[in-house]
């Protein structure tokens, strides 16, 4: 994995446990700032925290590929599922629904990018074999 996808890797989850923290702890405060009022009702609360602590998870998930590089590519899945997944149904929100608050647009637009660079492709590792030599060997047609 290149430094740039590690990078990408390593926003994707530190956002992703970010929020998803947020959300599990403080999910009032965290909507509000988006200017939604979630109101004290038990089940609603429950039905927020919920994403948040599936958010808080999948982000350790998108971070355990930087220690375990042989997670590398499943975290890299992961990570561009979740954000394309929110990006996206942001955008059917907004066809459906209309405009939200500018801070979910910003979010959208985010998650989307994020989602996109975590689906970068991998650089292919480059073997001694295949370092291009200044002489050309020819093959012997004839083996002994």
């Amino acid at each position: 994995m290149t430094y740039f996808q590690k990078a990408i890797l390593f926003l994707a989850g530190v956002t992703s446990l970010g929020i998803g923290t947020a959300i599990l702890i403080f999910p009032a405060a965290f909507h509000a700032s988006y200017g939604i009022t979630l109101g004290s009702d038990p089940s609603l609360l429950s039905e927020i925290r919920a994403p948040g602590g599936a958010l808080l998870v999948l982000g350790l998930f998108m971070l355990a590929g930087l220690v375990r590089p042989g997670f590398a590519n499943v975290s890299r899945w992961i990570a561009a599922a979740v954000f394309l997944s929110y990006g996206l149904a942001r955008l059917l929100s907004l066809a459906l629904d209309g405009m939200p608050d500018e801070g979910l647009l910003i979010a959208a637009v985010f998650e989307i990018a994020i989602g996109l660079l975590c689906m970068t492709p991998r650089r292919a590792r480059r073997d001694v074999t295949d370092t291009p030599s200044r002489f050309t060997v020819t093959q012997n047609r004839y083996p002994t």
